[in-house]
């Protein structure tokens, strides 16, 4: 058995009582390495605080229980204080049945997916982050992560050939899961080791995932699309136009098709990136005649709280199990570019490129991607540049070309 260790101003009640209420505890008192017991006195029954070292000068502390000032104890609620020390030594262990004991990495990332869930926002990062995340890791505590170990697991990645880009994006989920496991338990204090150990790889926005097809691979990559079905067809041409993401495709009703107005539009739903509770909120991208038209005529009759686009056999897309990447890719082939380059995410950065080329200011470009003007800039400051430069050089002053002849006085000839 542990050895009790005494604290003459905590064991009587009496005592404690003669102490001025204050929310610091007084003597904390080691009980075991590691592992102190405090009190701190209230204006009515006090509790007894565990503090515990939790590694690299890092240390937690909790309410172990209600102290024995006015009520007998029961070994339970109310404890004495050498009942308040077993207690704590359990709670510091992880073993107290009233307490959950740290994380592991595997119940962080399915807090962090049910967390998704609530501010209803999409929890691919969750499952992203489960499937880079060897078993090893996830059955380990949170807080004995260290951060070569979070390092090497980032650099690995790189090495079997993850894009950059892909790789951050893997990493943050991760990274939010486990800073959303140390919000909830003040015992994990070891963030240190995945906000450097998971630092982002620089230079990811220059991926080869931003694949730029011009207009005319646009053009055979859709009939390639139509070739295989109509309704993969009509979700290509659609991605193609609108420059939107499959999530937000998947997420388009019938109410959302404009088709009878002049200037054709969908209401796109927004996506549910970011931080925070997601409000799904629909805004107008401007579509062509003739995809109006073939969405018009898709909708038919069906109510209008119906997916709008729809698989060869009449369900609805699924983007988050990714059931429209072997059709694409099979498009893609059909078309002769290279299915190992171009996905169907190639269309939304043409898309971009194609309107800022096109002189389309770039908020109203973030806008209608729904993006934003700065993410704008990191990813297509290039392309940026380049429609900058166009319209700089209008206003480019050209001596070598004058527009107005130049009229020189001469003097006066002296006869």
């Amino acid at each position: 058995m542990p050895r009790r260790q005494r604290a003459v101003r905590l064991e009587a009640r009496t005592n404690r009582l003669k102490l001025t209420p204050r929310k610091k505890p007084y003597d904390f008192t080691t009980i075991s390495p590691g592992i102190a017991l405090g009190y701190r006195r209230c204006v009515s029954a006090g509790r007894w605080v565990v503090k515990v070292a939790g590694g690299h000068g890092a240390r937690w502390t909790k309410v172990v229980g209600f102290a024995d000032d006015f009520e007998p104890a029961d070994g339970e609620h109310i404890l004495s204080w050498w009942e308040a020390q077993g207690k704590a030594r359990k709670l510091a262990r992880g073993q107290d049945t009233d307490s959950a004991r740290p994380a592991t990495v595997d119940e962080a990332i399915a807090d962090y997916a049910r967390d998704l869930i609530t501010r209803n926002a999409g929890p691919a990062n969750a499952r992203r982050a489960r499937a880079i995340v060897p078993a090893s890791m996830l059955a380990k505590p949170v807080s004995l992560l260290r951060i070569g170990e979070l390092r090497r697991l980032r650099d690995n990645l790189v090495a079997q050939g993850a894009k950059p880009a892909s790789v951050n994006r893997d990493m943050k989920g991760l990274k939010a899961a486990l800073t959303l496991a140390a919000k909830h338990d003040p015992r994990i204090a070891n963030s240190n080791a995945w906000k450097n150990g998971l630092e982002a790889l620089p230079d990811a926005y220059r991926s080869t995932r931003n694949i730029l097809l011009t207009d005319d691979e646009v053009r055979v990559l859709i009939a390639a699309a139509y070739a295989e079905n109509d309704a993969l067809g009509l979700l290509v041409e659609t991605a193609a136009v609108t420059g939107a993401r499959i999530s937000q495709l998947g997420r388009l009703d019938i109410a959302d098709l404009q088709a009878d107005r002049p200037d054709p539009r969908l209401m796109m739903p927004s996506s549910r990136k970011g931080k925070g509770v997601k409000r799904i909120e629909r805004k107008p991208v401007p579509i062509t005649s003739d995809l109006a038209i073939k969405l018009k005529r898709v909708a038919g009759d069906r109510v209008s709280s119906d997916p709008l686009l729809l698989r060869a056999d009449g369900k609805a897309w699924q983007p988050e199990i990714a059931d429209y990447r072997q059709p694409v890719i099979n498009a893609v082939t059909r078309a002769g570019l290279d299915p190992k380059r171009i996905t169907l995410y190639s269309l939304r950065h043409s898309s971009i490129v194609r309107a800022l080329l096109a002189g389309v200011p770039t908020r109203v470009v973030a806008a209608q991607h729904d993006s934003s003007v700065p993410m704008l800039e990191k990813a297509y400051s290039a392309h940026i540049l380049d429609h900058s430069d166009t319209v700089a050089r209008r206003g480019l002053l050209d001596l070598a070309s004058p527009s107005v002849p130049v009229v020189v006085r001469l003097s006066e000839r002296r006869t």
